[in-house]
């Protein structure tokens, strides 16, 4: 029986992944770009049928005071890439979402997601049918 494609590919993550200058991963399948002009790349195959969303944050920088008062701090880079990612999945801007699910997953989400620390940074790919 073959392995289900998205969950290996979350495993996988890490051989997937790729840090550069925005002109180095313009080919990666989907980018997100840092604060400090780096920018990280998905260079690993699409699961027919699912969209692939990845975010990053450096884990050092601080949680802005605004967001850490109406998020917490606790986590913080971790929770943020996550619905990062979610929203890009569902195609809703960042602000709505908070409004309504704040940082938290939505109940009977059907995406998936992994969450890892590469480097310095704090990276979250996600998966949605």
């Amino acid at each position: 029986m073959r392995a289900r494609p998205v969950p290996a590919l979350l495993r996988a993550a890490e051989r997937h992944l790729r840090v550069g200058t925005p002109a180095e991963l313009r080919h990666a399948v989907t980018r997100s770009h840092l604060d400090d002009g780096r920018c990280v790349g998905w260079h690993g195959p699409v699961a027919p049928g699912w969209r692939v969303a990845i975010d990053a944050e450096r884990a050092a920088a601080e949680v802005p005071p605004a967001l850490a008062a109406r998020f917490g701090p606790v986590d913080f880079w971790s929770r943020w890439t996550r619905a990062e990612c979610l929203c890009k999945l569902a195609d809703v801007p960042v602000a709505a979402w908070w409004r309504r699910h704040g940082l938290a997953v939505p109940p009977h989400t059907r995406a998936v997601w992994r969450t890892l620390q590469l480097a310095d940074l704090v990276i979250t790919v996600a998966f949605a049918p």
